[in-house]
């Protein structure tokens, strides 16, 4: 088993050791305030918490937990040290690493004196860029060593709910390590060996943003859920009965679904269903800030792709796709119509590319939907991609058609492609000069 230094007595330092000496290793804390050393070396937790009280009595009396007052004295008598300090917010709301700061200097101190291989693992909340820009460079002036060579760096995000903390540490939802170097993201995740869910081993700003992406989405959650809970309320439905019908939908509602960044959403539904939804509410007097601003995030996105195409300095614009969703020919409320209006109301010479959209063939609403939106659309649109790659010095594009990524494959270095789809060799494109991921 792996002997751990863990630099923060707080709520999750307090929870992470009792769990780390429950599962065997040995756990010495660490923490400024002598009031919580008294307390951890009495065997008595800190917090109270769901048997974070009994786990701690049983690890202090069999001798996994102990303190030590001596940052110097913890980190040379461990293999492992995890960072549990607090991240405040600033009275601006900025993150204060303060705290992590002065912790990182203790620890590079003692890393100046050791001369085996040790891990610093960073499981307190940060920012992306924390690690890398500003503790890792303190690691490395305190300790003059090397990042990576010399020592490990891993970012470990916890996913702990208060009141169920131990219960959450022993069945995590996923174990992230984000790692400088495979060494220490190994010897990190081997802690927690034989836990169940998934595992990622990822860079450290990915792992870093883990946490803001998770606690953000659950707040976005409270409040849609409240939201709709007020209109229900306000049209005499129960709430929970309604939530009941949407929770047990794991297909679409609880799930990945729509949940991949890309470009704008639009469509016959999702946008008309948006709109007469906040017009219930407004007309029952029901203030619902997060729907009301769906539509305009999603106008927002659109408007994010024009200001990139202005930026680029060019005028020939090459669309790949008008439809709203790919393999259909369904123009209604598409943003990619919404985007190309824009372009040519601003005086872009666009040529787009659909091979689902034919004039020929649009009937009904569609029809009347586009020569409203577009009127000069057969001057623009042709079902010839080649004539689009010949026109284009920008490309923008909306359909990942395998058509399509050939098209882009040929495309010369001088121009600018806007990839609104994520295309399927877009971890290779991004090393192209002038790709442009909307979302990534």
């Amino acid at each position: 088993m792996t002997t751990l230094s863990i630099f923060g007595l707080g709520y999750v330092g307090c929870v992470s050791a009792a769990c780390f000496a429950s599962r065997g290793h040995s756990v010495i804390g660490v923490d400024a305030n002598p009031e919580k050393m008294a307390l951890l070396g009495a065997g008595r937790a800190p917090v109270v918490e769901e048997r974070i009280g009994e786990l701690t009595a049983e690890v202090v009396a069999s001798g996994h937990l102990t303190v030590n007052a001596d940052p110097t004295a913890a980190v040379l008598g461990s293999d492992i040290t995890i960072v549990c300090v607090g991240t405040p917010s600033a009275p601006n709301g900025s993150l204060s690493t303060a705290f992590l700061e002065r912790a990182t200097e203790q620890i590079g101190a003692a890393l100046a004196l050791k001369d085996s291989w040790h891990v610093v693992v960073y499981r307190s909340t940060m920012i992306p860029g924390t690690c890398e820009g500003v503790l890792t460079p303190i690691l490395e002036r305190t300790s003059g060593k090397v990042a990576g060579a010399d020592f490990g760096v891993c970012v470990n995000p916890e996913f702990l709910r208060e009141g169920t903390s131990v219960r959450d540490f022993l069945d995590p939802p996923k174990t992230v390590i984000g790692q400088v170097g495979e060494r220490g993201g190994e010897e990190v995740m081997a802690l927690y060996e034989g836990l169940p869910g998934p595992r990622f081993q990822v860079p450290v700003r990915v792992a870093e943003m883990t946490k803001y992406v998770d606690n953000s989405f659950h707040a976005l959650k409270v409040g849609y859920a409240n939201e709709i809970g007020a209109i229900c309320s306000a049209l005499d439905l129960d709430s929970h009965a309604v939530m009941d019908i949407f929770t047990a939908d794991t297909k679409l509602n609880i799930s990945a679904a729509y949940l991949r960044p890309g470009f704008a959403f639009g469509g016959s539904c999702l946008p008309k269903d948006l709109r007469a939804l906040t017009h219930a509410a407004r007309r029952n007097d029901v203030d619902i800030p997060v729907l009301s601003n769906l539509l305009v995030s999603n106008e927002t996105h659109v408007r994010r792709v024009v200001d990139l195409v202005a930026s680029l300095g060019r005028r020939r614009v090459g669309v790949f796709g008008l439809s709203f969703k790919a393999g259909t020919d369904d123009l209604r409320e598409s943003p990619m119509v919404e985007l190309t209006e824009r372009l040519i109301g601003k005086g872009y010479d666009v040529r787009v590319y659909d091979d689902n959209v034919a004039l020929s063939r649009l009937v009904g609403a569609n029809r009347a939907y586009i020569e409203e939106r577009l009127p000069h659309i057969g001057e623009i649109l042709t079902g010839d991609i080649d004539e689009v790659v010949a026109h284009g010095e920008i490309f923008i594009v909306g359909s990942t058609k395998p058509a399509v990524a050939e098209a882009v494959d040929t495309l010369n270095e001088d121009c600018s492609v806007i990839d609104l789809v994520r295309l399927p060799e877009a971890h290779r494109l991004r090393a192209r000069p002038g790709y442009h991921g909307i979302a990534w």
